[in-house]
């Protein structure tokens, strides 16, 4: 299977090499052959899909997806470098062109689509909100949550959905906000929160760092469904944007 899916990438990588210059063209694409790299970019603190290893080498799905925009437009995949964004800073800093191209965890919506002047390129991954609690607290479903204190990230569509799941469901909740992911997991594993909301990918992500992975479990329950790992490009003024979308997987 892997050697399959190195070739799958391999050959969308040429097709989409090859393409004419014309569907390349563009204020974005001209600035980044300038400079020699892409700026990309990441949750920087997401395990399996964006952040660096011990040594400091970026990893992860994310990560992988920003070094083959680099294999296509330069032919060469280290020419790529990696900018760690929270979910507050990530569109301020595609729009204002401190990145190239986001290539984090953001869920599509209809608002986000049409009114932050940003173009959603390809869904990369398709993921569903749950929970992570700790064994200890002995709960099995996400209805046995009246009460709790939730971790949960500003200003994003996943606390937007757990106030929605909260209220539909006459549950009480109170949110403890933290901006930065790997706060917001430390504040979790202290005991600060009872559980922590997020995507289930991120949740399974979070728990694998866990100083004890075993003592958590995610609830059954997927309470949204959301497209994102969204590899999004700025469309300002009338430039067009990188070509990329055809070796998206």
């Amino acid at each position: 299977m892997k050697k399959f899916f190195k070739l799958y990438l391999v050959i969308l990588l040429a097709g989409a090499i090859a393409l004419p210059v014309s569907l390349m063209a563009g204020e974005t694409f001209d600035a980044v052959k300038k400079k020699g790299f892409v700026q990309v970019g990441v949750n920087g603190s997401l395990f399996g899909f964006g952040m660096p290893d011990e040594k400091g080498v970026w990893k992860g799905l994310d990560v992988d997806t920003g070094r083959a925009v680099a294999a296509a437009v330069f032919g060469d995949a280290q020419k790529v470098k990696f900018i760690p964004l929270t979910a507050v800073q990530r569109f301020t800093a595609l729009q204002s062109g401190e990145i190239d191209v986001l290539c984090r965890n953001a869920t599509q919506t209809l608002s986000r689509d049409t009114s932050l002047g940003l173009d959603f390129a390809q869904v990369n991954y398709y993921d569903g909100q749950g929970f992570l609690v700790s064994k200890k607290l002995g709960v099995k479903n996400a209805k046995e949550l009246d009460g709790a204190t939730v971790c949960v990230l500003p200003g994003t569509t996943t606390e937007l959905n757990a106030a929605d799941y909260f209220r539909s469901n006459g549950l009480k909740w109170k949110p403890v906000v933290i901006e930065q992911t790997a706060e917001l997991a430390k504040a979790f594993f202290a005991g600060r929160c009872d559980c922590l909301t997020s995507d289930a990918s991120q949740l399974a992500g979070t728990r694998a760092v866990a100083p004890n992975p075993s003592d958590y479990i995610i609830l059954p329950e997927i309470i949204s469904k959301n497209h994102w790992h969204l590899l999004f490009a700025m469309v300002m003024n009338n430039g067009k944007i990188l070509s990329i979308t055809l070796f998206l997987l």
